[in-house]
């Protein structure tokens, strides 16, 4: 733990926390500070000028990121018939129905990403206390209830990210892995601050975008100079 705080310390001691650094830059350090031995996620928050108690400026939404995650996903599909067939043969490694709602509800939960069709909604509601705090939910807005099942897996595994808004008005995301170029991630940041803007509500009045810091799973967070 000694050798671990003095690392952190270190990291600490490179970014200087009141300057906000060009994105290329910021997100050079953030890689440069990552001191620990497995391949960390370089992750962004994007504080957004909203009200999230309102129905209009409850951002939420995904976007396929240009460069892909860097992680493979585990996809759970809820559909039945050809659907079922379908989600098969685009590499889902689960597929069902009730059986699959029974099987977590058991506590069964070794999958990353949720995918269900429209007409399966019904029984995939009864998850909403498991799968709602975990951000696995099947949402219509980023694109997991579809009859396009072979499309949402295809994304998914692609590099699609799913974001929302915080209470706090601010969303976190990923961008990939610290083993990415930083022209890679910066590629990625883009997509995602690109999508972001052009969900702006009408409503949210003065700097939509407020603050945006960067950071590895582990690692200090170093702001990023964002110009709108």
């Amino acid at each position: 733990m000694a050798k671990q705080g003095k690392k952190m310390k270190e990291a600490f001691g490179k970014v200087d926390r009141k300057v906000k650094y060009e994105v290329q830059e910021a997100l050079k350090l953030a890689k440069e500070n990552s001191f620990v031995k497995f391949d960390e996620s370089l992750d962004v928050a994007v504080n957004l000028g909203v009200d999230p108690r309102k129905a209009d400026q409850n951002i939420r939404g995904s976007v396929v990121l240009p460069r892909g995650t860097g992680k493979k996903f585990r996809v759970l599909v809820f559909a039945k018939g050809e659907k079922e067939i379908e989600a098969k043969e685009a590499g889902a490694e689960f597929v069902g129905g009730e059986d699959m709602v029974k099987k977590i509800q058991g506590g069964w939960l070794e999958f990353d990403r949720v995918v269900a069709t429209p007409d399966m909604m019904g029984q995939v509601g009864k998850l909403g206390k498991v799968l709602g705090p975990r951000g696995m939910m099947p949402n219509p807005k980023t694109g997991t209830v579809t009859f396009d099942v072979k499309q949402a897996i295809e994304e998914i595994q692609a590099g699609k990210v799913d974001f929302r808004v915080d209470k706090g008005g601010i969303v976190h995301a990923t961008l990939g892995k610290v083993a990415f170029s930083v022209e890679d991630l910066v590629e990625n940041y883009n997509a995602l601050i690109g999508t972001l803007v052009k969900m702006k509500p009408a409503s949210s009045k003065g700097h939509y975008v407020k603050g945006v810091s960067v950071s590895t799973t582990m690692g200090v967070g170093v702001k990023v100079a964002y110009v709108s």
